[in-house]
C-alpha cells in the first residue's frame, strides 16, 4: 500500500529532476554558445589554418611534432592566428615580439580556461593568484629568492648532483645508453627537498619517491586535460578514469606537503629544535613562508602555505629537470661547444674542491650555451593569460577584455624575423653585443613582465652547477638510435625520453 502510494512521487520527483538537468544543461549549451561567439567575434580578424568542425585545432596539438607545426603556421601567419580547443575554447596563439609585449608588459591574469586545472593540486598559489593577493603573496615570497639566501645552496646543488653522479658513473661503466630525464629528475626532486623542507644528505625516501611519481603523473594528466576538450568539464572529468587518476596523485602530493608541514610546524614548538634552525647554514623556503607577515601582522594560512609549497615544488622541479636533460643533450649533440664549456669550467675551479657563489658569475660560454639551448627547448615552451582589459597590437589589431591569450614561446624563439638561421645552436646569439641590440621581448624563457617566475634566479643557479659537475665528470654523446622525441606536458619532455651515452673522465678536474 505504501510503495504504490510512494511510487507515483517517486516518479514524478524522478521526472522533475531530470526537467532541472535539462535545462541546466540547456542554460550551459547557451552559455557556452554565447562565448564561443564572443571568442571567435574577437578572433575574426586574425586568419588562421583550418578547424576541424568538432575538435578545432586539438587532433593536430595532439600530434607528435605538434611544437614544430606550430612553427610552420607562425611562417604562414605572421604575428599570431587562432587556436581552438574543441569549438569553446578559443585562443590567439602569438609568437612575435611585438605582439608578446602588448599583453605581457602588463599583468593580466593566467588563462582559468588552461590554469584552473592545476587549482586541486597546487591551490591558489602564486602561479594562478590574482589581483591584490596575487601583489601580497609576491612581495611576501621575493626575499625567499635573494642572493643572500641563495648563496648557500650551492653546496646542496652540488650533494644531490653527486650523488646523481655516482649512479651515472655504474651505469656508464655498461658501455649503453640510457635516459638521463628520470635520473636529473629525482636529483631534483631531491635538491628541492633540501631547500624547501630541509632534508638531510641521505637522499630521497620512500615517501619521497612516491611524490615524484605523483608529480610526473600530474603534469602528463593536466596537460592531456588541456589538450582534450571532452574532459574540460569538472562534472565529467571527475567521473572519468583519467580524472580519478589525477585526484588519487593529487592525493599524494598533498599527503606528502601537509606531513612535512606539520612536522616542521611541531618542531617550531619546541626550544631545542628552534635554535637548530637558527643555526642551520640557510633557512629553506619553508622557514621563509613560516616567518612572513603581511601588513597587519598576520602569517600565511595552512592553506595558503601548502598551495605556495605545492606550487614551488611543481615550478621548481619540473621546469629544471627539463632544463638540464636538453641542455646535456645539446651538449651531446655539440661537442665543440661541450669541450669549450668544459675547459672553462675546468679554469673556474682550478684547485678548489668545490664551486662558491662567485664562481656561477664566471660561467659566460655555458650560460651563453645555456640560454641557446632554452630558445630551442625552452622547459616551459607555451603560457596563457585572459586579458582583464582591451590591448591594440603593434599592427593596429585589437582584442576586447576577456579574450585569451597563448604565448606560444618555443615558435616566438624559432621566429626567423627575430633569429637568423633558427634552427643552428649558435651560443654568440648571447654575447653582450647581440643581446643589447635584440627585442626584449624575442627570449622569454622564464616568461617576461611583471608576472616573470619569481624563482628563475633560482633555477639558473642550480642548473649552472648541476651542469657544470656533470661536464666535468663526462663525457657526453648521442645514442642515433635513440634520438629524443619533442613532447609538451606543461613542461618540454621527450615521448622516449633522452638516451646519452657517457663517458667517465675520472675525479672530473
Amino acid at each position: 500500500m505504501v510503495l504504490n502510494l510512494l511510487s507515483p512521487n517517486l516518479s514524478r520527483l524522478g521526472l522533475w529532476a531530470s526537467v532541472v538537468i535539462l535545462i541546466v544543461s540547456i542554460l550551459k549549451l547557451f552559455s557556452l554558445l554565447v562565448r564561443r561567439q564572443k571568442l571567435a567575434r574577437a578572433l575574426d580578424s586574425f586568419p588562421g589554418p583550418p578547424t576541424h568542425w568538432l575538435f578545432g585545432h586539438a587532433l593536430e596539438i595532439q600530434k607528435l611534432g605538434s611544437l614544430d607545426k606550430v612553427v610552420s603556421w607562425s611562417q604562414e601567419y605572421p604575428y599570431a592566428h587562432p587556436l581552438w580547443l574543441g569549438q569553446f575554447v578559443g585562443f590567439l596563439n602569438i609568437y612575435e615580439p611585438d605582439y608578446a609585449k602588448a599583453v605581457y608588459s602588463r599583468g593580466d591574469p593566467k588563462a582559468p580556461d588552461v590554469y584552473d586545472f592545476l587549482l586541486q593540486w597546487i591551490g591558489k598559489g602564486l602561479l594562478v593568484l590574482d589581483g591584490p593577493k596575487w601583489f601580497q603573496h609576491r612581495k611576501l615570497l621575493t626575499p625567499g629568492f635573494h642572493y643572500d639566501v641563495l648563496k648557500p645552496y650551492v653546496a646542496i646543488f652540488a650533494e644531490s648532483t653527486h650523488l646523481m653522479l655516482d649512479k651515472w658513473e655504474k651505469k656508464a661503466s655498461e658501455n649503453k645508453s640510457f635516459d638521463i630525464f628520470c635520473d636529473v629528475g629525482h636529483m631534483a626532486l631531491d635538491t628541492l627537498m633540501k631547500c624547501t623542507f630541509g632534508k638531510g644528505d641521505s637522499g630521497l625516501g620512500h615517501r619521497d619517491n612516491s611524490y615524484y611519481t605523483a608529480v610526473s603523473e600530474l603534469t602528463l594528466l593536466v596537460q592531456q586535460r588541456i589538450e582534450s576538450f571532452q574532459y574540460h568539464n569538472d562534472f565529467i572529468y571527475w567521473r572519468t578514469p583519467h580524472g580519478r587518476r589525477f585526484l588519487k596523485a593529487c592525493q599524494i602530493a598533498h599527503d606528502h606537503t601537509d606531513q612535512v608541514i606539520k612536522q616542521r610546524k611541531a618542531a617550531l614548538q619546541d626550544e631545542k629544535e628552534q635554535k637548530k634552525i637558527q643555526q642551520r647554514r640557510h633557512l629553506d623556503f619553508l622557514d621563509i613562508l613560516l616567518g612572513v607577515r603581511d601588513e597587519s601582522g598576520l602569517k600565511m594560512s595552512d592553506a595558503d602555505l601548502r598551495a605556495e609549497v605545492d606550487t614551488f615544488m611543481f615550478e621548481g622541479h619540473d621546469t629544471t629537470t627539463s632544463g638540464i636533460s636538453w641542455f646535456l643533450y645539446c651538449m651531446a649533440l655539440y661537442p665543440e661547444h661541450q669541450q669549450r664549456c668544459r675547459e672553462e669550467i675546468r679554469e673556474i675551479l682550478g684547485d678548489k674542491d668545490s664551486f662558491q657563489w662567485d664562481d656561477l658569475a664566471k660561467m659566460t660560454y655555458l650560460t651563453m650555451c645555456m640560454k641557446e639551448c632554452f630558445r630551442l627547448y625552452p622547459p616551459v615552451p607555451q603560457v596563457y593569460r585572459q586579458l582583464n582589459k582591451p590591448v591594440t597590437f603593434v599592427d593596429g589589431r585589437s582584442l576586447p577584455a576577456g579574450s585569451l591569450i597563448s604565448m606560444h614561446i618555443y615558435a616566438l624563439h624559432r621566429n626567423s624575423a627575430v633569429w637568423p638561421n633558427p634552427e643552428v645552436f649558435d651560443p654568440l646569439r648571447f654575447s653582450p653585443e647581440n643581446v643589447s641590440g635584440r627585442h626584449p621581448f624575442a627570449y622569454m624563457p622564464f616568461s617576461a613582465g611583471p608576472r616573470n617566475c619569481i624563482g628563475q634566479q633560482f633555477a639558473m643557479s642550480e642548473m649552472k652547477v648541476v651542469t657544470a659537475l656533470c661536464l666535468l665528470r663526462f663525457e657526453f654523446s648521442l645514442d642515433p638510435s635513440k634520438l629524443p622525441i619533442k613532447l609538451p606536458q606543461l613542461v618540454l619532455r621527450s615521448k622516449n625520453g633522452i638516451h646519452l651515452h657517457l663517458k667517465s673522465l675520472g675525479s672530473g678536474k
